[in-house]
Order: structure tokens, then C-alpha cells, then sequence
């Protein structure tokens, strides 16, 4: 075959698709989803950061879940301390910000318990978890990441 011949075959497959739907087919896809789960607090600043940061990115073409246990509930409290390291935007300003891009952002119950605080301690946007939200953010694959 020449080249076109390839070239020309292409195109008809293009056509092809386009005529039966099957791009439409494609493009209706669901979003997949990120799950960013932050064990971490104010004894990682990078870690936190860097995940409220990758929770930023995703956000534009992905929905998003933010997941905070262990360590990581200090930094969902209406009393938190405001991390900074490095380039990234606070953890503050971070989480002020997120759920307005429509990341939800979520508190592991028993670890808040644990920590000797309520949901009423908990910084605005955030929420306690719900197990049946980690299933039903996002209708396509679910993507973890682990800070």
C-alpha cells in the first residue's frame, strides 16, 4: 500500500465513524473520577499541599474527591493552622477554593472522633464521609492517589 492509499483509507474510516455515531458514542463518556486520599497534616506540609494542589488540577476535566483521615483531619478544621511550603498556595486558600471547582472534600468520621472534634469543627465546604459518595461521585473509573 502507499501512503495514499493509507491516507485515503483513513479518511473513509473517519467518515465512516462520524456517519454511524460512534464518535458521538465516544464523547458521551462519563468523566472518570479522582479519589486523593491525605493521611498527612501540619507533619507534612508537601504532602498535604501537593495533593489539595493535584485535587486543583484535576478538577478542570475530572470529578473529584478529597478524602482526609489520621492526620489529614487537622487540616480540615475551622482552627487548622494555614500551611504553606514552597510554591504552592496555602491550604487555606486551597480549600476555600476547591469546592467552588465542585471538589468534594470529605472527613473521615471516627478519625474527627478520635481527634476529640465534632462536625461542627470542621472548616465550611467540608463534610463528614459517607461511604456511598466514595462509590457514587463519578460514573466513570475512579483514579486513587495516595498523600
Amino acid at each position: 500500500m502507499t501512503a495514499k492509499t493509507i491516507l485515503q483509507m483513513a479518511c473513509l474510516v473517519s467518515i465512516l465513524f462520524a456517519s454511524t455515531g460512534v464518535a458521538t458514542a465516544v464523547a458521551e463518556q462519563p468523566r472518570d473520577g479522582v479519589f486523593i486520599h491525605v493521611s498527612h497534616g501540619g507533619d507534612d506540609p508537601h504532602r498535604v499541599l501537593m495533593a489539595l494542589s493535584m485535587a486543583d488540577i484535576m478538577s478542570v476535566d475530572r470529578d473529584v474527591l478529597v478524602y482526609f483521615d489520621i492526620k489529614g483531619i487537622d487540616v480540615v478544621l475551622k482552627s487548622s493552622d494555614d500551611l504553606s511550603y514552597s510554591h504552592f498556595p496555602s491550604s487555606r486558600t486551597q480549600l476555600a477554593a476547591l469546592p467552588k471547582k465542585g471538589v468534594i472534600l470529605m472527613a473521615c468520621p471516627g478519625c474527627l472522633k478520635a481527634a476529640g472534634k465534632t462536625a461542627d469543627d470542621l472548616a465550611p465546604g467540608v463534610q463528614i464521609a459517607d461511604k456511598d459518595r466514595f462509590f457514587s461521585f463519578t460514573k466513570g473509573r475512579i483514579l486513587t492517589l495516595d498523600y
